[in-house]
C-alpha cells in the first residue's frame, strides 16, 4: 500500500486551502495574512546531487521559525564519477513491498538519461537495483529541465529551455520495459531572458511555470497542451528574484505554492508563500531564510506519485 515519507515523519499533511487573490488592495492585504497562516502545514522536499556522493533528502518546513529536517540519504546517486549539469524532479513510490522506487531524468556529458532506483526502506538509502538509460545527445545548450507528472506515471510532459531562448516540451511515456519514449510536443522561442523555472500547475489542459529572468523578474508561463505550443506569459514582479539560481516548488493547500528559492552563490534558501497566481495581483509572502547550506552542485525536488498535482495558477 502507497504511503508517504512525510507521513511516517510525522509531519502535517492536512493542508489548508489559500484562497484566490482579489486585486483590490484591502483583499489582497487580507490574502497576505492568510497565506503566512496556511503556509505553516507546508513543506518543500528539496533533493541534491553531487558527483561520487549519496543524493540529499530533506524537509523544509513552513514553520514558524522556518525548520530543516536533517539531511539524510535517499539513494546513492546512480551517477558514479558523472559530473551532473541538470536534474529533472524526482519522483518516489514506496508501493515495492519493501522496497522504493525512485525516477528521474539526469544530464550529464552533454546526453539526456533516464536514471532510477530500487532502495531498501529505513536502510539509509541501501540501493538494491539501478538503471541509466541514455536517452539522447544534444543536451549540453539547455539551462532548464522540468517535469510535469501524472499521477498514473505512465505518461507525463517534460520541458527545457534551451541557452537560445527555445522552450521545447515532450511528451513522455513508458513502454512495457519501463524505459522512456520521448517524443517532440511543440517549441516556443523568445525566452532568452529567462534565467530558471519550475513548475507550478499542471491541469488536463495547461501547466504553467513560474520563471525568474536575469533582470529579476517574475512571470508565470502558462502553456495550453493545445497545438501549436502558445505559452500565454504574465509578469508577476518586476524585480528582485535575480539571485535565485534554482526554484523548487509543493503544492500548498487547495490553490497555493510553496517556493523555495536557492541562491547557489551562497548557498542560501529562502521560503515563499505563493497565493493563486493572478497577475501582478498575486500575493507572496516571504518567510524568510532557511536555517541550511545549499552547496550541492544540482538542487532537484522530490514528489510522491501519488501527491495531488500542483494547482498554483
Amino acid at each position: 500500500m502507497r504511503r508517504t515519507i512525510v507521513g511516517a515523519a510525522g509531519l502535517l499533511l492536512a493542508l489548508p486551502v489559500l484562497t484566490t487573490i482579489s486585486p483590490a488592495s484591502a483583499a489582497q492585504t487580507a490574502q497576505t495574512a492568510q497565506t503566512a497562516r496556511n503556509a505553516n502545514a507546508c513543506y518543500v522536499q528539496a533533493g541534491a546531487l553531487t558527483t561520487g556522493k549519496d543524493s540529499v533528502d530533506r524537509y523544509v518546513n513552513a514553520t514558524s521559525p522556518i525548520s530543516v529536517k536533517p539531511v539524510s540519504t535517499m539513494a546513492k546517486a546512480p551517477i558514479g564519477d558523472r559530473a551532473v549539469s541538470l536534474s529533472s524532479e524526482w519522483t518516489w513510490d514506496d508501493d515495492f513491498g519493501d522496497e522504493m522506487s525512485l525516477s528521474g531524468n539526469i544530464v550529464t556529458g552533454g546526453a539526456l538519461y533516464q536514471a532510477g532506483q530500487l532502495v531498501e526502506k529505513g536502510t539509509g538509502g541501501k540501493v538494491v537495483s539501478s538503471t541509466l538509460n541514455r536517452i539522447g545527445g544534444g543536451w549540453g545548450d539547455f539551462r532548464t529541465l522540468t517535469r510535469s507528472w501524472s499521477l498514473d506515471q505512465s505518461t507525463w510532459r517534460t520541458y527545457a529551455l534551451r541557452n537560445d531562448g527555445v522552450l521545447l516540451r515532450w511528451s513522455v511515456s513508458l513502454d512495457k520495459t519501463g524505459k522512456e519514449t520521448w517524443r517532440a510536443n511543440g517549441s516556443y522561442a523568445g525566452f532568452s531572458a529567462v534565467k530558471t523555472v519550475a513548475l507550478i500547475s499542471r491541469t488536463s489542459s495547461y501547466d504553467t511555470l513560474l520563471a525568474t529572468t536575469q533582470g529579476g523578474a517574475l512571470y508565470t508561463i502558462r502553456i495550453p497542451l493545445t497545438s501549436p505550443m502558445k505559452p500565454i506569459v504574465k509578469s508577476v514582479r518586476s524585480s528582485t528574484w535575480q539571485g535565485f539560481e534554482t526554484l523548487l516548488t509543493s503544492r500548498c493547500g487547495q490553490y497555493g505554492t510553496l517556493l523555495l528559492g536557492i541562491d547557489k552563490d551562497t548557498g542560501s534558501g529562502y521560503l515563499y508563500a505563493v497565493g493563486h497566481a493572478n497577475g501582478t495581483a498575486t500575493v507572496i509572502n516571504g518567510l524568510g531564510k532557511v536555517p541550511a547550506t545549499f552547496s550541492d552542485p544540482v538542487n532537484f525536488g522530490w514528489a510522491s506519485v501519488v501527491d495531488a498535482p500542483l494547482f498554483g495558477e
